[in-house]
């Protein structure tokens, strides 16, 4: 309930903290911005790399192994490889987003990775002077649906317009965000360890009773 509610809270948030269509500023916002946001194209914002140099040799994955595997997709990682060469050195001083090309997915990334497919674009900022994390949600905030199986990011959403207020307001907003995103993958990280906690036990405890079943059944 806790992580649904903060979803939820992160949802709304996303609405009010970015201006509507047709308006220049957002409903709710830190106190000392009073300036308009200005118009840009996204292409403006962020460049694109193709992944073609990052993509893994070899599917045979093993937890034990360093380096993730990642999709622009609902999966993220797709597992860990021991692949040395082709590494993308993503970090937290220099972060990328993986961009799924054709369903329009995306991932901000901070570690370093390898991927799956070319199906993708890494986009990083074209200038210092935006704020990472704002420019992430401000992609994440278009409400768009493929209609076709085409790349999106040159056709499409690199054209799309979208709204930025100053560099000092973009850090209030990023900030804000990867910190509320930062508690939401806290508690997702103690839901799933619950969950694999429980698939323990009843393997265990229903392991146990079908042997003393067994013992009670021969013992008559």
């Amino acid at each position: 309930r806790k992580l649904d509610l903060l979803k939820e809270q992160k949802k709304g948030y996303l609405q009010k903290m970015f201006p509507k269509i047709g308006e220049k500023i957002p409903e709710l916002r830190f106190a000392g911005f009073t300036d308009d946001w200005e118009q840009c194209r996204l292409g403006d914002l962020l460049k694109y790399e193709q992944p073609t140099k990052y993509i893994v040799k070899s599917t045979d994955y093993d937890d034990n192994f360093k380096t993730p595997v990642l999709t622009a997709g609902q999966s993220f990682i797709l597992g860990y490889t021991d692949e040395a060469d082709g590494i993308k050195s993503a970090s937290d001083e220099e972060p990328v987003i993986i961009f799924d090309d054709f369903t329009t997915g995306s991932h901000y990334v901070d570690f370093p990775f390898k991927v799956k497919s070319s199906a993708m674009k890494l986009l990083s900022l074209k200038s210092e002077d935006e704020d990472f994390y704002f420019v992430y949600n401000t992609l994440k905030n278009i409400n768009y649906i493929p209609q076709s199986h085409e790349r999106h990011w040159i056709s499409k959403f690199s054209e799309f317009k979208v709204l930025v207020p100053t560099a000092d307001e973009q850090v209030k907003i990023g900030t804000f965000f990867k910190e509320l995103d930062h508690l939401i993958t806290l508690h997702q990280r103690k839901l799933d360890l619950l969950k694999e906690q429980k698939k323990g036990f009843l393997q265990k405890m229903f392991m146990q009773y079908g042997d003393d079943t067994k013992r009670n059944y021969y013992a008559r």
